[in-house]
């Protein structure tokens, strides 16, 4: 399993139309080959900043499964005009303990 994570900066006045936006996208990446599960939280301290959290069977199923899809091409018209500045997406692989 891999956890991608992302810090997504909204910019100010438009995290209620993200958040209801967001929810529609929702649909779009939970539909991919590979997607597990997401979640997205709202930072408590910093107005308009969001973390994501996506589990993918591999880290595959995201960058070239999901990335290189139709359905990446909708879910960037839905939600990357609300980004300031762009995020950086990163991948995580547990470490069993």
């Amino acid at each position: 399993m891999i956890l991608e994570a992302v810090i997504l900066n909204v910019k100010s006045g438009l995290e209620f139309d993200f958040e209801a936006t967001f929810k529609k996208a929702s649909k779009i990446i939970s539909s991919m080959d590979g997607y597990l599960s997401h979640e997205l939280h709202k930072c408590i301290e910093v107005q308009g900043k969001y973390l994501l959290l996506v589990r993918w069977e591999t880290l595959e199923s995201h960058t070239v499964g999901f990335r290189s899809s139709a359905k990446y091409q909708e879910w960037k018209k839905f939600l990357h005009h609300f980004y300031e500045p762009f995020p950086t997406v990163e991948h995580f692989e547990e470490i069993k303990i």
